[in-house]
């Protein structure tokens, strides 16, 4: 049975306590922190992959719909955004009610953005590369409108020091969405590919090396970052298994920086 089902069943999501327990299970209109919870805790351990699938799943609707809401107005681009995601996940119609549920409990002045992070921090269990990809659909939500404006950076800044990201880790997954989001053209809601001249430079900017970076340099920082969002990979450290073709989007558009660079140099 996959986390859903489980989660479905109670037989998962009564171990999803604290904030994000809170927020699945008003969108489910469940409380987890009752009922079945105390039998049931030990069975599925911190870390386990249903468990941070869960808590995946909560935590990014929910911020997403924090993030629209940081200007004071949740835009129609935000909203398409999240309808993207929602398509590309094809998800079902109980999982899109939750999700729609979860987006809009993140608008509430009163959601504890601080407390949902620390424990999705914590429940990733020190697994970066989620958190990345978590950190990466946040930047296309912001991106939506084709900008991000002073209240937007306050959220994502508060999404970098709660997950342990630096400053120049940050900056590197700014300027990968930025330039995916006009380099593909087809991956969250992409726009049409640039010039060749400037597709080449945000090429270089999405593999996160210089212009001056050896053909050696170059190959590593290309490798590692289709590691990082190896879709099966990501799946075993906890993505929900309806993320996948973001996933595989994302490892396409870095594919394209790739031979974009490799053909430059000839």
């Amino acid at each position: 049975m996959s986390w859903w089902g489980k989660l479905l069943g109670g037989t998962f999501g009564y171990l999803l306590a604290g904030p994000l327990g809170a927020l699945i299970g008003a969108a489910l209109g469940h409380n987890f922190d009752k009922g079945l919870g105390g039998a049931l805790r030990g069975h599925f351990e911190p870390g386990a992959q249903e468990r941070v699938q869960t808590a995946f799943f909560t935590t990014l609707f929910s911020v997403m719909g924090h993030l629209a809401k940081a200007d004071g107005r949740v835009s129609q681009d935000e909203i398409e955004l999240t309808r993207d995601v929602m398509r590309r996940m094809n998800l079902n119609e109980q999982m899109r009610a939750a999700a729609i549920g979860l987006f809009n409990q993140g608008k509430q002045p009163d959601f504890q953005l601080l407390e949902v992070l620390r424990q999705f921090r914590q429940e990733c269990h020190r697994r970066r590369n989620l958190m990345q990809m978590f950190v990466e659909i946040l930047m296309h939500a912001a991106y939506a409108d084709g900008n991000l404006d002073s209240a937007e950076r306050g959220i994502l800044e508060r999404v970098r020091q709660e997950l342990g990201f630096s400053t120049s880790e940050f900056q590197h997954i700014e300027a990968l969405v930025r330039n995916t989001r006009h380099f593909g053209g087809d991956g969250f809601g992409g726009e049409s590919a640039a010039s060749h001249q400037v597709s080449l430079r945000g090429a270089y900017e999405i593999l996160g090396v210089g212009e001056s970076a050896s053909d050696a340099e170059v190959k590593k920082a290309y490798r590692r970052l289709m590691n990082q969002h190896h879709p099966d990979k990501l799946v075993a450290k906890g993505l929900p298994e309806e993320m996948t073709r973001l996933a595989t989007e994302k490892t396409q558009e870095i594919k394209k920086a790739y031979d974009l660079v490799k053909e430059a140099r000839g």
